[in-house]
């Protein structure tokens, strides 16, 4: 079978949780079909490491597809084009994106719909295409994946699907994440945080992560606890304005606070292995990778309540509202002061993790791909 992936967003070190799903599944895929010729779709270059296999063939279209404009020119007309000259027998697109032109099978991985319930985290233009095309991609598209029942769900009701069309095929965490030993961890918090303990925010800076309840949060833990713990926030600073830079410029701990930056992998491996505890409060998650990669590093997890966060998390992280200061703060102070607990989330996570790997999510995927040609 000739198939054919949207591989844009395989560019080394700027990989977001998309980019890491695309990269995980389809090297999976490709070594376990030989028998099958692979077409992946770049809109630039691609590093070598992207395109392992006698039987994968990277194709590199234009234009650079970075913005409204140029995602339409890239999915509708380059896209298009390259299914029909390659003889392309199914499309998957990892990112969600697709050729409403083609009527080549496609599955389209719909990982969330964030920007239909919460504006203010895209750019108006990149808000207005999304919110236009991605109801079509949906009807358009043979089949649809996603990474949580609750965003099959969400799917399905905001967009009018039948659920039957939706699969679930969770994401996984890199390997890169795992206890790296009390030598190790000493030296990774005398580099970013004069050797005193902390928690761990990770996520790319925007309003609905919540950063900005967090650090008011932190701020009520320090102030009430007198501990001697940092918070070191690890993520591109995408948005800064509005309720988070009042809340930070509120803050009587703001020295306190560590702001990392975007961390390559292995940087950030290090980083939550010797942390006391990643801290995830989301307003809205389609599946919450840092949880997964949390429960590898075995350090404790405190994330919200709502969205797919309890379904990632099951038993093994403590559940707060993340609207609520002083749940986040009371949360805090438990991982702190309580030493069995953070033992017993630890054990639970190394359980619950085993529900989500990068080989079950290929494996599940490839069944959905072949939903769509049976189809």
């Amino acid at each position: 079978m000739r198939i054919a992936i949207n591989t844009r967003l395989l560019i080394s070190n700027k990989m977001d949780g998309i980019g890491w799903f695309t990269a995980e599944t389809v090297k999976r895929i490709v070594k376990d079909h030989p028998e099958d010729d692979f077409y992946l779709f770049f809109d630039r270059k691609p590093e070598s490491s992207f395109v392992s296999g006698n039987n994968v063939h990277p194709v590199i279209l234009h234009p650079q597809a970075r913005h409204p404009i140029l995602w339409y020119l890239f999915f509708e007309w380059s896209v298009t084009k390259a299914l029909k000259k390659y003889k392309i027998e199914l499309f998957l697109s990892p990112d969600g994106f697709i050729s409403t032109k083609s009527k080549v099978p496609t599955l389209t991985v719909i990982h969330d719909l964030n920007f239909e319930h919460f504006e203010g985290n895209l750019k108006a233009s990149h808000q207005r295409f999304m919110s236009h095309y991605f109801p079509r991609y949906a009807q358009l598209a043979t089949r649809i994946a996603t990474v949580s029942e609750y965003s099959k769900k969400d799917i399905a009701e905001t967009y009018h699907i039948a659920s039957e069309k939706i699969d679930v095929v969770y994401d996984g965490a890199h390997d890169a994440y795992t206890p790296l030993g009390t030598a190790e961890n000493t030296k990774t918090r005398d580099e970013y945080t004069q050797g005193k303990p902390y928690f761990i925010f990770i996520s790319t800076i925007l309003r609905r992560k919540n950063l900005a309840n967090l650090l008011t949060a932190f701020d009520q833990f320090k102030t009430t606890s007198k501990s001697d713990m940092k918070l070191v926030v690890v993520g591109a600073r995408v948005w800064w304005q509005d309720e988070l830079k009042e809340a930070f410029d509120r803050m009587e701990h703001q020295d306190d606070v560590i702001f990392a930056g975007r961390a390559d992998v292995e940087t950030l491996s290090r980083l939550l292995s010797a942390a006391k505890a990643l801290v995830y409060p989301s307003f809205f998650e389609g599946f919450g990778i840092p949880i997964i990669e949390a429960f590898h590093a075995e350090v404790p997890v405190i994330t919200s309540n709502c969205t797919s966060m309890p379904e990632i998390a099951g038993d093994a992280a403590l559940l707060i509202d993340p609207y609520d200061t002083n749940a986040i703060a009371t949360a805090l102070a438990r991982i702190e002061d309580d030493a069995k607990l953070c033992n017993q989330l630890i054990e639970r996570g190394s359980i619950q993790r085993e529900k989500f790997t990068w080989d079950i999510t290929a494996r599940l995927l490839w069944e959905s791909m072949m939903k769509c040609v049976e189809k």
